[in-house]
């Protein structure tokens, strides 16, 4: 049987990178893999790894790669790829993740938050590709299924019981105060995924990294990703700059804009409380449990706007506190986790 290794090899060895060096790259929640590869003439590349085998398709990636080219963003240019062995080899963009650029200079953050935002704006200019799911809001409900299944199930109240009144409420808001979907919505923006390309211009000084799970959206789901980010905290004077920027540049009435703007980070940090809880119980990742108390004060900060009143009362309960307890035992459920 072929190794894994020997495809790789032999996915290269039409290409100039047959001979590199590789070195291992952190990865992401996902079962895909990364490489950077060395040339001996110093240039380097990267290789993502994405075995079919373990539910991995790179045709999204490919997909929305040509897509934001073509519209003169900067996601990774595709040298070689596979379909069918689940390998691409793409453009390097470098480590000047926005965390890395923010953690040298500080100063820069805002500056780095208003180009991300320049993005978003020159991306909703373009109309989505016609093949991509359309987030609406029956699938922005069901999204959240994962929170009541994997991280309230222990709450006081029964998570289906829960599960269902939220539904209830949620559904009518969502419908009331969100637009229509129209614009792409990369889904995982957020400064862990994007680059700070300086020597390009416009919105291209941003490089795209993570955008597979793309979906037809609404317009400021990105913009939510972006500052009610998981992984880190995002200054309250950088949060608020940043959008004021985006109501400038939109037009958007602010009132209508707030509400949308908690009902989406409501949705979105609920599903990614269960994702997390998930990764931990189910694939033995408990990092993911140190993300948790930020994404559940993110939840509660969206609740607090009036129009949520009914919903919160609804959650509060529904959903534990993330004590250092709680915790605790999100980590002892992962130790016993079997690691695939």
């Amino acid at each position: 049987m072929t190794t894994r290794e020997e495809e790789i090899a032999e996915f290269l060895s039409s290409t100039r990178w047959s001979a590199a060096r590789h070195a291992p790259l952190a990865g992401d929640a996902s079962s895909r893999r990364y490489r950077r590869l060395h040339h001996s003439n110093g240039d380097t590349a990267i290789l993502m790894d994405a075995p079919q085998e373990t539910g991995e398709d790179i045709r999204p990636f490919l997909r929305i790669a040509q897509f934001l080219t073509e519209n003169q963003l900067s996601a990774p240019e595709i040298w070689h790829s596979s379909e069918a062995l689940g390998l691409i080899l793409m453009e390097d963009f470098g480590d000047a993740l926005f965390v890395s650029a923010i953690a040298d200079r500080s100063a820069d953050e805002p500056m780095l938050y208003q180009a991300a935002t320049d993005v978003l704006l020159d991306l909703h200019q373009h109309t989505p590709p016609p093949e991509l799911s359309v987030m609406d809001n029956q699938t922005l409900a069901q999204m959240t299924d994962l929170a009541f299944i994997w991280y309230g199930s222990e709450a006081s109240e029964p998570a289906e019981k829960a599960l269902s009144a939220f539904t209830e409420a949620f559904l009518p808001k969502l419908d009331k105060f969100l637009p229509a979907p129209s614009v792409l919505a990369l889904r995982d923006y957020h400064a862990e995924n994007l680059i700070w390309l300086p020597n390009r211009v416009g919105a291209a000084r941003v490089g795209l990294l993570d955008f597979q799970d793309a979906l037809v959206g609404h317009p400021c789901y990105d913009l939510v990703s972006l500052l009610q980010d998981a992984r880190r905290d995002v200054p309250n004077d950088v949060t608020q700059a940043t959008k004021k920027y985006y109501l400038e540049r939109t037009g958007a009435d602010p009132d209508l804009f707030e509400v949308s703007y908690s009902l989406l980070g409501l949705q979105r940090n609920l599903r990614i409380l269960g994702v997390f809880a998930r990764l931990c119980k189910l694939a033995g990742k408990p990092h993911y449990v140190d993300f948790i108390p930020r994404v559940y004060g993110h939840v509660m900060r969206n609740l607090a706007h009036p129009e949520l009143s009914q919903i919160a009362e609804i959650l509060r309960p529904a959903l534990p506190e993330p004590s250092s307890v709680f915790l605790q035992s999100l980590r002892d459920q992962c130790a016993k986790t079997p690691k695939p």
